[in-house]
């Protein structure tokens, strides 16, 4: 284990004076991989979003993102649940078909936004050497919430996902994260995709109905 973590806090490669580990490169591959896999509503995205998740967690670890390193192991339990949910989460356990958030689900999730954000920043604050509290708490919730929605295949998860890469990117620049910076860029432009391959499924599967 020792080796393992090692090896992936060793330095891969230098650009502009920024140095880029192998667990950050390795953290780019999956997580590109896996954005476009649920972009193309690819079940495979689930296994290869669990390697992100286990990257992420060590490297944001040693970075002093202690939110977002907490949130991969939530990411771990939500990835084996939307795992079974895409196969068999839908009616009569088929394949689960893309829909919209209803109005209750959106209160739900504003509640639980604002709860889950004042609750991380007090521990961030109180209980951590956090230099960015507001910023972790509020990037780790609106990505649960953007998870949940992926799990149930949730139309809207795609403009969460976009608002929490919207602040990710330059919290990965000023905690020294380039490349994960430019992954989350990719993330944006990814969503964005995401978000209309799914309308498209959306619309498809009305005019089926």
């Amino acid at each position: 284990m020792d080796y393992l973590l090692s090896l992936f806090t060793t330095p891969a490669l230098t650009f502009a004076g920024a140095t880029t580990t192998w667990g950050e490169v390795f953290g780019f591959v999956t997580g590109a991989l896996c954005v476009w896999l649920v972009a193309r509503q690819n079940t495979w995205n689930w296994p290869i979003g669990i390697l992100n998740n286990l990257a992420f967690l060590a490297l944001f670890a040693t970075s002093g993102l202690y939110a977002d390193s907490g949130l991969q192991v939530v990411y771990l339990g939500l990835a084996l649940y939307g795992w079974w949910s895409w196969l068999r989460g839908g009616v009569e356990h088929t394949p689960l078909p893309v829909s919209r958030t209803t109005t209750a689900q959106w209160l739900w999730l504003a509640v639980a936004g604002v709860v889950l954000t004042g609750v991380l920043v007090w521990v961030l604050t109180a209980f951590t050497s956090s230099t960015v509290p507001w910023a972790d708490a509020i990037t780790t919730v609106l990505s649960l919430l953007a998870t949940w929605g992926q799990t149930r295949k949730k139309l809207e998860s795609w403009w969460l996902w976009i608002a929490a890469d919207v602040i990710y990117v330059p919290l990965y620049a000023y905690k020294g994260l380039w490349l994960t910076a430019v992954l989350y860029l990719g993330f944006i432009a990814l969503c964005v995709l995401g978000l209309r391959s799914w309308s498209k499924a959306y619309r498809r599967d009305l005019v089926a109905a």
